[in-house]
């Protein structure tokens, strides 16, 4: 049944192109009730495999900066491995609350990066040349700690985090934010993973068929992604997180 869901979920996920762990951590949770801490476990074990081919793609086009998704990441491993302990002290319920905060406000920073950019332009100042040397190494290092601790902790990829400061503290293009949003995942969700798994979280039946679903879900949804109109790819992506917050937060 989790594979069956899980299909389902990858194909929307595949159409819209969105990240997906917060709303894998949703329909665990509250469609098979599968424990929050399990969930969360399951989630960021998943997102390795998902940012290894989607940073591999990305690398091929040449739409990564590799030194920069390097330090960030590296630093965010740390972050995500200290986030994966905190979430197991935690409660379920204070957990799943703040979970569902931080998919409320990816929802938020998501909506105004598509609906609201020429607003968001005209008060924040968005750096037009990178940092590089010391400049790179401490930058990096504070947002892959910050970043690296809220996917560790709560589960979420931190995609819109991380791409928002790519853009507005590290002068990246809107064509390497992607790629190199997904390069600094990858190192974090890898930490966050043997966080979890250190802890007992892990259960392996129910990651092979979330993993199965989704990858095959995902790889059928996006062949249809050229068919839908704009707007409603961007209102299915702006949901997408909102949507899977209230179901976390109704579900405590």
């Amino acid at each position: 049944m989790i594979f069956a869901g899980m299909l389902a979920m990858g194909f929307l996920l595949g159409f819209c192109g969105a990240g997906g762990s917060g709303m894998t951590i949703a329909l665990l949770v509250a469609g098979y009730g599968v424990p929050m801490h399990k969930a969360l476990a399951v989630a960021i074990t998943a997102m390795i495999f998902t940012m290894i081919s989607g940073t591999v793609s990305h690398l091929r086009e040449g739409e990564v900066e590799v030194k920069m998704g390097l330090v960030i990441g590296g630093a965010g491993m740390v972050g995500a491995f200290v986030g994966a302990h905190v979430a197991h002290s935690l409660p379920t319920n204070e957990l799943s609350f703040f979970t569902a905060m931080m998919m409320f406000l990816s929802a938020v920073i998501m909506y105004i990066r598509l609906y609201h950019k020429a607003w968001l332009d005209r008060r924040i100042h968005i750096r037009t040349t990178q940092p590089k040397g010391r400049e790179l190494l401490v930058l990096g290092s504070v947002t892959g700690v910050v970043t690296g601790f809220l996917s560790g902790a709560f589960g979420i990829g931190a995609t819109a985090f991380i791409q928002l400061a790519l853009m507005i503290f590290f002068g990246v293009s809107l064509l390497k934010t992607v790629g190199t949003c997904m390069l600094v995942i990858l190192p974090i969700s890898i930490a966050g993973s043997a966080g979890y798994i250190l802890n007992g979280h892990l259960d392996i039946g129910i990651f092979i068929q979330t993993f199965l679903g989704l990858v095959i879900g995902s790889f059928i949804g996006a062949k249809f992604t050229s068919l839908a109109p704009r707007p409603v790819l961007q209102a299915v992506v702006t949901a997408t997180p909102l949507i899977g917050g209230l179901v976390i937060f109704f579900s405590r």
